[in-house]
């Protein structure tokens, strides 16, 4: 399925903050995903801004703040072009210089001034459209840090407050204390806990949801049947749910996918993007890519409209727990839904 017009279609996350409908996740221009090259992502980046999208997120860990930097040149290099586009950022992860995944969670308040001051500078930016604490650490006091992230919109900082991967409790008593627009999490076919409890105390708040990961990190492209094809340093190649058990067990899912894609000339990561879109307005994912081939791709789906029938049988073959292997290795979970 192509696309077919050229303006993406806006939704509003909480407080009023109009994104498109699919935002751009530019983890993969820095790790994770094997090589890259800053001269092919900055002209990834600026194929993202001609394609429409207004919502970029990145974090300061991603690549130790490389990601944050790259986005500060492609930044400075459109100047006043860049006005219609959201940037969003995250701090609360620290990683150490010397472990290559290890991690630790910091929420403290000083830790998080210092952490939207570094990312001012690498952005090139005056103001942060959206921040996020990456990860809430559940011995923090949420209170104080959100008293943190008030004191840094007072400041003129930062525009929007976020939290990442939160409990639905942490969400109610995080907006008691300073109103959150959006809440990020990992959302998608293969990955739904979040609709238990977690996306219906954000709807009821009237928090936006930014689904990271919506594709599956890939698996629901059905692009992927082994582990050995992918790269060198593609941290999938230690995803409990890329494993080969978990793996086959997994891949027997998609076929429920590729049929409904069939249907319509479609591509399966299409379906599982328009079925996210489908489940609620306030609703944008974020999938990242590297091609402009599957950019495109990715935003053809805003295009896509299934029947109820298409998304009834998704989720009879995709229910929660379906899915074989947890999401993140033990050191990814740290921090996730606390």
């Amino acid at each position: 399925m192509n696309r077919k017009t050229t303006a993406l279609p806006n939704r509003v996350l909480g407080l009023g903050l109009s994104v498109s409908a699919i935002g751009y996740g530019a983890m993969g221009l820095s790790e994770f995903y094997g090589p890259s090259d800053d001269t092919q992502s900055l002209r990834m980046l600026e194929e993202v801004a001609e394609a429409g999208v207004t919502l970029i997120d990145t974090a300061d860990m991603y690549g130790r703040g490389h990601n944050e930097m790259l986005i500060g040149r492609f930044l400075a290099a459109r100047g006043s072009a860049v006005d219609s586009i959201k940037v969003a950022t995250k701090c609360g992860i620290d990683r150490p210089e010397d472990a290559e995944y290890a991690r630790g969670i910091n929420n403290r308040p000083e830790y998080i001034r210092a952490c939207c001051d570094a990312s001012l500078k690498r952005l090139g930016v005056e103001r942060i459209d959206l921040y996020y604490i990456h990860r809430v650490d559940p011995q923090a006091d949420i209170t104080e840090t959100m008293g943190a992230l008030k004191e840094l919109v007072e400041e003129g900082k930062i525009a929007h407050v976020g939290l990442c991967e939160v409990s639905a409790a942490t969400l109610g008593k995080a907006h008691a204390v300073y109103p959150i627009t959006a809440l990020q999490t990992e959302y998608s076919l293969w990955t739904r806990d979040v609709e238990q409890s977690i996306l219906p105390k954000a709807k009821e708040l009237g928090i936006g949801l930014v689904a990271y990961s919506p594709l599956g990190r890939g698996f629901l492209t059905g692009r992927i049947a082994s582990t050995q094809e992918l790269a060198d340093g593609d941290f999938r190649r230690n995803n409990p749910r890329f494993q080969q058990d978990n793996l086959a067990r997994n891949l027997q899912l998609l076929a429920s996918v590729k049929t409904i894609a069939n249907r319509h000339g479609a591509t399966p990561g299409q379906v599982a993007l328009a079925w996210l879109l489908a489940q609620g307005d306030s609703i944008v994912p974020i999938p990242g890519t590297r091609r402009l081939r599957y950019l495109q791709e990715n935003l053809a789906a805003a295009e896509l409209e299934l029947s109820t029938e298409d998304k009834g049988a998704l989720e009879k073959v995709f229910t929660p727990g379906s899915v074989q292997g947890e999401r993140y290795g033990e050191e990814g979970m740290k921090g996730v839904n606390a």
